[in-house]
């Protein structure tokens, strides 16, 4: 199983974003494979699938956990703990995607931009969307989903065509040098 260390760190970067929490849950997961083929003295048909599968599983709980804790604003933040995690380059970044998610919620249609706005900054439950917007539960599920997703591609392609704003130039002088 360890020569799937690199290519499940990778994975776990892409889905984290973050190199030591990629490591991190990648130690865990292989320490939680382990303790179950050694106590239930099972063999592996497929350990790479089952080690992934592990480390995706740890990285929905650790979605669940910080979803479960409390959130200050920023002005509820000292200056001196906000200085602590924020680089201004991270700041910058921080601001440059939070702009690309106003962008990408303004392209939603209505219903689907007020059940996800319910749910992610009024920390509304399902059946209380559902409730204030008279529609389903089902329907609030499937709205906050297409959101999401609607986001995650839509801030994904302006990441992309910002880093890479002069492709064209570079292009050009290729071929003209």
């Amino acid at each position: 199983m360890e020569r799937y260390y690199e290519r499940l760190i990778r994975y776990l970067v892409i889905k984290l974003r973050d190199q030591e929490q990629a490591r991190d849950i990648a130690q865990e997961a292989y320490a939680k494979v382990l303790e179950n083929t050694i106590n239930n003295k099972m063999v592996l048909e497929y350990p790479q699938a089952y080690l992934f599968r592990t480390a995706l599983n740890l990285v929905t709980d650790l979605y669940r956990e910080s979803a479960k804790r409390p959130t200050r604003s920023l002005e509820e933040v000292s200056p001196v703990e906000q200085s602590t995690f924020r680089t201004p380059v991270a700041h910058l970044y921080q601001q440059e995607r939070a702009l690309m998610v106003e962008r990408a919620l303004g392209e939603l249609q209505d219903n689907c931009r007020q059940a996800f706005l319910l749910r992610k900054l009024e920390g509304l439950n399902h059946d209380q969307i559902a409730q204030q917007m008279n529609i389903s539960k089902a329907m609030v599920e499937k709205h906050i989903v297409n959101a999401m997703k609607h986001c995650r591609i839509r801030v994904k392609e302006m990441e992309y065509s910002r880093a890479d704003d002069d492709a064209p130039q570079r292009r050009f002088r290729r071929r003209n040098t």
